[in-house]
């Protein structure tokens, strides 16, 4: 399994921070990749499921995905249930302390992390439109760094939704990849 956290402080509460996050329709919006949620059943909460139809380079993918525990204001946690093996979590911190570099008007702040663990190699071919000539596993070599990419995107961009605007934003990722439980962060 790969595994990828990107995470950065917002200067909000945790609260406020969740009940953003559990609103999954809006991450179409953050999203280069996620063209549409094709399909939602349920509220948002455990057991909600939504059918996500992907694009990238020459590649369509729909995969479901289901929200499998919300704590608030603590996390989301999720997993796709069809066609690829990979599952995740928002995580929301609120900060006992504000950091030193914090706007001069932060009251408070939470660390927000977009927790993924997935194989790239457990794609379902026969539902992948792959191009002539191009196999699966040439396929998840190069979508990694773009893995990588699509969620630091992501986490901007949410940022500057929760807050009102755009700013810079200092991102954690951290990367690992092994075999499930023992996996090394690099």
């Amino acid at each position: 399994m790969d595994e990828l956290v990107v995470s950065t402080v917002v200067y909000l509460p945790a609260e406020e921070t969740y009940d953003f996050l559990v609103d999954f329709p809006r991450y179409a919006n953050y999203s280069e990749h996620l063209k549409e949620i094709v399909q939602r059943r349920g509220d948002g909460g455990a057991g909600t499921r939504y059918a996500l139809r992907f694009a990238w380079w020459k590649l369509s993918y729909t995969v479901e995905s289901e929200v499998t525990e919300v704590d608030p204001p603590a996390w989301v946690e999720w997993r796709i249930v069809k066609n690829l093996d990979a599952s995740g979590r928002w995580r929301i911190e609120e900060l006992a302390d504000i950091p030193e570099d914090a706007p001069a008007d932060a009251t408070v702040a939470s660390r927000v992390s977009m927790e993924v663990a997935y194989d790239p190699g457990s794609a379902n071919e026969s539902r992948v439109s792959l191009p002539r000539f191009v196999n699966l596993g040439w396929v998840a070599d190069k979508i990694r760094p773009a893995i990588t990419s699509e969620a630091e995107n992501v986490v901007e961009r949410v940022v500057a939704d929760l807050e009102g605007e755009p700013r810079s934003v200092d991102l954690t990722v951290e990367r690992g990849s092994g075999s499930g439980s023992g996996s090394a962060v690099e």
